[in-house]
């Protein structure tokens, strides 16, 4: 297997953020998911409280949590290009009877794909699950975290649905 380059290095093997001012602007979307796994007995009152807390309603502040995350996500991983985001959804529900199923799809219009936005998304939007539910353990597992699918650019991975 050929070894690929890595585009996040100069000439002189330091680090520098890609230039993508000559490729040409095209829909790009990603979606990814974040599991967090809850001990049973916690799962059980999340789901006969209605997902609230003494903290709140969960679901909601995780996914505006992740929103926020997903628009300032080149604030938090150095080499992520500022993208205007023109989409951003999430779709949260339990996969069993303890795991809560985080899902952040992204779409843009731009020269780089959004697949750090989706998976920044996924994960803040899991932290934020654990921080209101840490009151009622701390064996909460977050992950794995990974992306499902993107769209545009050089290659699709997945089926994209964002």
């Amino acid at each position: 297997m050929a070894r690929k380059k890595l585009t996040h290095l100069d000439a002189q093997g330091r680090p520098a953020m890609v230039d993508v001012s000559a490729k040409p602007a095209t829909a790009r979307e990603a979606v990814a998911e974040c599991r967090v796994r809850f001990p049973a007995a916690v799962a059980q009152a999340l789901r006969k409280g209605g997902m609230k807390t003494g903290k709140g309603a969960v679901v909601d502040t995780a996914i505006i949590a992740g929103t926020m995350a997903v628009k300032r996500t080149h604030e938090l991983v150095p080499f992520c290009h500022p993208l205007p985001i023109d989409g951003c959804r999430f779709d949260v529900a339990w996969s069993g009877e303890a795991v809560l199923r985080i899902e952040c799809g992204v779409r843009t219009t731009h020269r780089t794909g959004v697949e750090m936005e989706a998976l920044t998304g996924a994960t803040v939007a899991a932290l934020t699950v654990y921080d209101m539910c840490k009151a009622l353990s701390h064996a909460i597992v977050i992950g794995p975290a990974k992306l499902l699918a993107k769209r545009g650019g050089k290659r699709d991975v997945g089926k994209a649905r964002a």
